[in-house]
C-alpha cells in the first residue's frame, strides 16, 4: 500500500497530525510517521500524544511496520539512527548561526522524509510570527526547493504555505490540544484547523489513490464528519496502548480579560507559545519535563470584535502562572475594522 507522510515546520497550537493521520488512514492511504519531541513552546506531536495515558511512542521497526500493515497508521519517536549526518550538521548550524539558512533547512527536512521511505510527501510550511520562517518570499524559496528535492528523488511532493501569525485552533498545550483534536475528529473543531486538515488530507489522498484533488477532498470531508476518521483514531490509540478517556487537564483555570473594546488586529503566536511554555507546556532544554495538563485556550481570532471585560485567553495551570500583563501584550486591539487573514497562502507542487 502507498505510504504518505506529512511534515509540518511547526507552529503554535499545531495539532494537525493528530487529526490528519487517522483521517487519511481511514481512507486507505497508509500513514507511517516519525515525529520529534518539541523543543519549543509546547511539546512536539510525540509529547502531545503521550498526554493520552498509556500511549507509547517507542517500538521496534518490525512492530512499526506490522502496525502500519494491520491498521494503516503508526506514529513513533525518532527510531534508530535515521539521518546521522543531519544531527551533526544541525549541531554545527546551531553554533555557526546558520539555523535559518534555506538550503540547510531544505536538506535537513527532506533528508528525514526521504530516509523514512514514504511514497508521497506533503509539507505544511508555516509562515509568520510563530513560525520557522517569518518572511513569505523566504518561505516560497524554501517550499520550491523542497518540492524540487522530492521530485528529484521520485517522490510526489507538495508544499502548502500556511499562516502562522496567530495560533492554529483555540488550544495551545499538550492534553488540551489532544482534546481539541478529538473534538475535530467528531465534527466539532475550529474552522482553521478543519480547513488545513482538509487541504493537506486531500493532497495526501489524491497522491495515494491517484485521483483528482476534488474527488479526494470530497472523500476527506465525508470521513471527517461521518465518524470514520474518529474510529480510526481510537483504533490507532488503542494499538499504541493509550486510553482516550484519560486525558487530564490542569484543575486551575483563569481568564485574562481585555481592557479595551475593538477589533483584534494581531495575536502574536510566538508570545502565546511562550506563555504556554512558562506554564510548563514546553521545554527550553531537552532535559526539561513537560507538564501535559497545562496550556492556554485562545478565545478570539484576528478579525474578531471584542469588548472590554471579555476573556481573551484562558490559562490552564498547576503550579506556575503568568501575569495578565504578559497575556495582554500578545494581543493588539484597534478601532478600525479588521478582516481575518487567509490561512492557506498557496500550494507549491
Amino acid at each position: 500500500s502507498p505510504i504518505a507522510d506529512k511534515h509540518s515546520t511547526g507552529g503554535v497550537g499545531d495539532k494537525t497530525t493528530i487529526v490528519l493521520a487517522p483521517l487519511v488512514a481511514s481512507l486507505g492511504v497508509n500513514v507511517a510517521k516519525m515525529s520529534g519531541r518539541g523543543l519549543g513552546h509546547t511539546g512536539g506531536t510525540i509529547d502531545k500524544l503521550e498526554a493520552i495515558e498509556g500511549f507509547h511512542t517507542e517500538m521496534s521497526l518490525e512492530d512499526f511496520e506490522k502496525q502500519v500493515e494491520e491498521i494503516g497508521i503508526a506514529l513513533v519517536g525518532q527510531m534508530g539512527n535515521l539521518v546521522p549526518a543531519d544531527k551533526k550538521i544541525y549541531a554545527l548550524r546551531d553554533v555557526t548561526g546558520t539555523v535559518d539558512s534555506v538550503p540547510l533547512i531544505a536538506s535537513s527536512i527532506m533528508s528525514k522524509k526521504l530516509a523514512s521511505g514514504a511514497d508521497y510527501i506533503v509539507i505544511d510550511l508555516k509562515v509568520g510570527s510563530g513560525a520557522l520562517v517569518e518572511d513569505l518570499e523566504e518561505a516560497r524559496k524554501l517550499g520550491k526547493l523542497m518540492v524540487k528535492i522530492g521530485k528529484k528523488y521520485g517522490k510526489e511532493t507538495a508544499c502548502v504555505l500556511t499562516n502562522m501569525d496567530e495560533p492554529l485552533g483555540w488550544a495551545v498545550g499538550n492534553s488540551v490540544e489532544v482534546i481539541e483534536s478529538m473534538d475535530t475528529l467528531q465534527g466539532d473543531g475550529p474552522d482553521d484547523l478543519i480547513e488545513l486538515v482538509i487541504k493537506l488530507g486531500a493532497l495526501m489522498v489524491s497522491f495515494g489513490k491517484k485521483i483528482s484533488l476534488e474527488e479526494a477532498e470530497k472523500l476527506v470531508k465525508d470521513n471527517l464528519y461521518n465518524g470514520m476518521a474518529f474510529e480510526k483514531f481510537k483504533e490507532w490509540v488503542t494499538a499504541q496502548g493509550g486510553d482516550i478517556n484519560s486525558v487530564k487537564l490542569a484543575p486551575h483555570h483563569k481568564d485574562v480579560c481585555s481592557n479595551e473594546t475593538g477589533y483584534i488586529k494581531k495575536i502574536d503566536a510566538l508570545k502565546i507559545g511562550k506563555i504556554a511554555r512558562k506554564l510548563g507546556a514546553g521545554r527550553l532544554t531537552k532535559d526539561d519535563i513537560i507538564d501535559p495538563e497545562v496550556g492556554v485556550i485562545v478565545q478570539y481570532k484576528v478579525g474578531d470584535y471584542v469588548r472590554e471585560g471579555d476573556a481573551l485567553l484562558t490559562l490552564l495551570y498547576n503550579d506556575k502562572i503568568v501575569e495578565d500583563e504578559e497575556v495582554l501584550d500578545a494581543f493588539e486591539i484597534t478601532q478600525e475594522r479588521v478582516y481575518a487573514p487567509k490561512l492557506i497562502i498557496e500550494v507549491i507542487r
